[in-house]
């Protein structure tokens, strides 16, 4: 079982974070752009607000792959195709999560990690839908047990991580308690001290 962060412990991580990693920027940037452009409030589209945080969060994905026309063609398909499905998801909160659920999630992550890998795919749909997707990578998959396999293959991975980091979000007392979004105090931990072990 998975240790659930007490307040405390997402004090000391939001700390460290804030401390020793500059990228939060972005995650505000693409937070920000994300939602103007949901609302047609930006001269970007979904897809290119999107790019903000996958080129930087996501950077060790492009290494071997290229950010041309046809990837981001990819992702507009993507975007395109499921835009109902993660506008009624946009609002939720992890702890409205049910197993009604997984089989929409396991579609629309599969569809998304077909593009963006497993990691890029968590970062994209906690940008479109932020206290319902949590984050994840490689490091704290492993750290939960639910280690990365190929691409195409990690959708139940990322329910039964859902259903973890739910479980941890209501033992913690939610966002009442944490005081921000859950998904990203956690997010912040688990970064901390699976990832990079700064805590």
């Amino acid at each position: 079982m998975v240790h659930t962060p007490t307040l405390q412990d997402l004090a000391s991580a939001r700390q460290a974070f804030e401390a020793s990693d500059p990228r939060d920027l972005f995650y505000r940037a693409a937070t920000e752009l994300v939602t103007l452009a949901l609302e047609g409030k930006s001269s970007l589209n979904v897809a290119e607000a999107l790019t903000v945080l996958l080129q930087t969060w996501n950077r060790m994905f492009y290494q071997y792959r290229k950010f041309d026309s046809q990837h981001f063609a990819a992702l507009e398909r993507r975007i395109d195709q499921h835009r109902s499905g993660l506008a009624n998801l946009r609002w939720r909160s992890i702890e409205t999560f049910h197993q009604e659920d997984e089989s929409e999630v396991e579609r629309v992550f599969k569809a998304f990690e077909e593009v963006l890998g497993p990691v890029g795919a968590a970062k994209c749909l906690h940008l479109l839908a932020p206290r319902f997707f949590p984050l994840w990578d490689r490091a704290i998959a492993e750290a939960y047990d639910l280690p990365l396999r190929q691409i195409g293959r990690n959708a139940k991975r990322y329910c039964q991580f859902m259903r973890i980091v739910k479980e941890q979000v209501q033992r913690i007392g939610g966002e009442q308690a944490i005081g921000r979004n859950p998904l990203k105090a956690i997010d912040e931990y688990n970064y901390c001290k699976y990832t990079k072990g700064w805590i």
